[in-house]
């Protein structure tokens, strides 16, 4: 084979590859259409809904209602206390369907993610939703969001992904569900000194 042939196939192909499939993430010029797309890919892929969709029975077990699709923990929902899960091995406990998490750091409940304007996202800025993920803070500025959201994981997400992210969520229809506030833990916090 040629000489420049080789030098084209070698130094080419990656270039081609990139070109053909050129990240979604740098998507200056989508459409908002575009946008909603990969934030529904970015949203299933990740299993947002596994925790902020409530469940229901199905034949199989518990499966996503998607009648309430990422609305979060259903308000209203009287669960009883968590166990203790004392000094471990274990570390967390949750509800039946993942709405509603117990650890160290007290009771967190998975939000409303819907663009409702009183009960979800809907007052939220795309900016507002980019650095709460990126500062790991409810809004970008209050309090901490709280285990098991992985927000460290999507923090390092380019700015694109969390638009489109941000995008398919204004995209759903609005459900009004409160989510309770988080809970403090019982004792004293994680780290603290025991007296």
């Amino acid at each position: 084979m040629n000489r420049a042939w080789v030098a084209i196939a070698v130094l080419g192909l990656p270039a081609a590859f990139i070109a053909a499939g050129r990240a979604p993430e740098d998507a200056a010029g989508w459409t908002t259409a575009q946008r909603v797309e990969r934030g529904k890919y970015l949203v299933n892929s990740v299993g947002c809904g596994d925790c902020h969709t409530p469940k229901k029975m199905g034949a199989n077990g518990p499966e996503e209602d998607h009648g309430r699709l990422l609305s979060g923990h259903p308000e209203g929902s009287n669960f009883p206390p968590p166990p203790d899960l004392g000094k471990g091995p274990w570390i967390a406990a949750a509800s039946w369907d993942l709405t509603a998490w117990s650890g160290p750091w007290g009771i967190s409940y998975a939000m409303n993610l819907t663009p409702d304007e009183n009960t979800g996202i809907g007052s939220w800025s795309e900016d507002t939703f980019v650095k709460a993920l990126r500062t790991g803070k409810h809004m970008g500025a209050s309090r901490p969001i709280l285990p098991p959201m992985p927000w460290q994981m999507y923090a390092q997400m380019t700015d694109a992904v969390l638009q489109a992210v941000y995008a398919f969520l204004r995209s759903i229809p609005p459900i009004s569900n409160r989510v309770p506030e988080p809970l403090p833990p019982a004792g004293p916090p994680l780290g603290a000194p025991v007296p």
